[in-house]
Parts: structure tokens; C-alpha cells; sequence
């Protein structure tokens, strides 16, 4: 039993051709909220339903020429978890001796560890309140 729990999955991080397009796609066909984070630049493009959803990557659709690049896939998924249970987390990380990276995203901290299979896991908190990230379905 884990030290912390998971709230919800947050996102799945998908590496892209066409950012636009998939967007557009996105937004058409699932209904997703397009959410525009200045704070990060080009990418990833947000796209939420309530409080989960995807974020869009550019990807490098030359894959032939160079496979040690990123491609069309999935690039992580992460797991929302509240501020106390972030910090329950790292230590739980460093403690069980596990490789993990921080970062912070502005709007959120994020660990990321690896499964055994080399997928990238995040645990994410939001810095700040919700309603300064995560939209309302009226808004």
C-alpha cells in the first residue's frame, strides 16, 4: 500500500504530426476543451474534459531518417494527485530507492518515474487553485 492516493488521471501526453489538426480533431469529434497555457509556449496543447484529457506534442514524423527520435505515440500518462500526497509520493520514490525527476509546469509540479517497461509515469499537482486551471463546463 502506497503512502499517497491517486485523484484522477490527469492527461495522456500524445506525440502528433499535425498539432492543429489533431487538436481540431479533438475538439470536434470528443467534444475536448482546447485550453491555451501561455506560460508554456507551442506545445503541448491542452485539451480537457472536466478535469482529464490529453496533451498534444509535436512529433517527429521522419522517423526513418533518425529512430532515436520521438514519433507518432504515446509519450506519458499521469495520475492527479493533491499537494500533500505529491510530497508523500517523492519520498515514497526515495525510498524505495526509485529514479525519478521533478519538474514544474507553472500551473503544476510534476514527478515522473519509468515502469519497468520504460513508460513514462507522472504524479501531477496543481500550484494554486483549481479554478485558476480547469475550466468549468459553462465556461
Amino acid at each position: 500500500m502506497t503512502p499517497f492516493r491517486i485523484n484522477f488521471l490527469d492527461h495522456v501526453a500524445i506525440m502528433v504530426k499535425d498539432m492543429e489538426v489533431s487538436a481540431q480533431w479533438y475538439q470536434k469529434v470528443l467534444g475536448l476543451q482546447k485550453y491555451e497555457l501561455p506560460e508554456w509556449g507551442a506545445y503541448p496543447i491542452f485539451l480537457l474534459a472536466g478535469k482529464s484529457g490529453i496533451a498534444l506534442f509535436p512529433a517527429n514524423a521522419n522517423v526513418e531518417e533518425n529512430k532515436s527520435e520521438r514519433n507518432i505515440r504515446i509519450d506519458h500518462y499521469a495520475f492527479n494527485v493533491s499537494r500533500d500526497a505529491f510530497d508523500k509520493a517523492v519520498i515514497w520514490y526515495e525510498e524505495l530507492g526509485l529514479k525519478h525527476t521533478i519538474k514544474d509546469h507553472h500551473h503544476s509540479l510534476s514527478v515522473y518515474i519509468h515502469d519497468p517497461d520504460g513508460h513514462t509515469v507522472e504524479l501531477t499537482t496543481l500550484v494554486g487553485e483549481e479554478s485558476s486551471f480547469y475550466k468549468s463546463e459553462d465556461n
